[in-house]
């Protein structure tokens, strides 16, 4: 049962798609795959306008501000930031825009087609399409380093980006999720490092039942992971949004893509 913004009700984790199995893993967007891919020199780049602009399937792109005219170009990183249950791109935006900064950082925010992400309303499928379309637009304006892709997320938003960036190792080099429930990878890319944080007080996602039992799934699965626990709720403290996003930029970088 969910509420707002990821409010699956106190007392247990919520769970992926309920579903009858897929006959075939594929590598499609029925199985969380997307197929957009960054470059650091697009054909169709144009220095966007600093700011927040609103893309095609009610995603949003935050734009910091440019180096200034005759600058030289550098790529951008890119972070995919997703909303819990109930929330709202705009909600999601606000969790890491502060520690942002004005560096040559892209956060891209979409909105869940209905109350919360497809995986949990029955499958992957509508929510992937549009991530996938609204990634194609930003790749096609905006030079994004190959190495600099990252999915963060919160609540529903984290279990979310816990689902996608295990299937999407090729794109995400690494994953934030603060607060998540679970994570439902169909298929495997990779291995992004990944940033948890949970309140041990968290009333929404009993910490215990949730992300005390993904942090070692995750090691066992050959993943790096960086654990924070802290005195709270169901939140997304200031401090360790920052922390997270240092972790990130400061960390080892994936070999470069083609």
């Amino acid at each position: 049962m969910t509420g707002t913004d990821g409010e699956e009700g106190a007392g247990g984790a919520p769970g992926p798609e309920r579903a009858l199995p897929h006959p075939v893993v594929g590598e499609d967007v029925s199985h969380g795959r997307l197929s957009a891919r960054p470059s650091a020199s697009p054909p169709g780049f144009a220095e966007g306008e600093p700011g927040t602009h609103h893309l095609e399937g009610r995603a949003l792109l935050r734009v910091p501000p440019s180096a200034g005219a005759g600058a030289p170009v550098r790529p951008y990183w890119l972070v995919v930031v997703l909303h819990g249950a109930g929330g709202t791109a705009e909600q999601a935006l606000t969790w890491l825009l502060p520690q942002a900064g004005s560096g040559r950082l892209l956060l891209l925010a979409p909105q869940a087609a209905g109350s919360t992400w497809d995986v949990v309303e029955g499958g992957y499928g509508p929510d992937v399409a549009r991530l996938d379309a609204a990634l194609r637009g930003v790749f096609r304006r905006f030079p994004v380093d190959p190495a600099g892709v990252a999915v963060a997320g919160f609540s529903d938003g984290a279990s979310y980006a816990l689902s996608l960036g295990p299937a999407n190792g090729d794109l995400f080099g690494a994953v934030l999720a603060f607060s998540p429930g679970f994570m439902a990878p169909m298929v495997h890319h990779g291995h992004p490092r990944v940033f948890v944080s949970h309140g041990r007080d968290d009333p929404v996602l009993p910490v215990g039942a949730c992300s005390r039992r993904l942090v070692p799934e995750l090691v066992r699965s050959g993943h790096a992971v960086t654990y924070r626990e802290f005195g709270g709720g169901h939140e997304v403290p200031p401090e360790l949004a920052t922390e997270a996003l240092r972790w990130w930029v400061d960390g080892p970088r994936p070999a470069a893509r083609p």
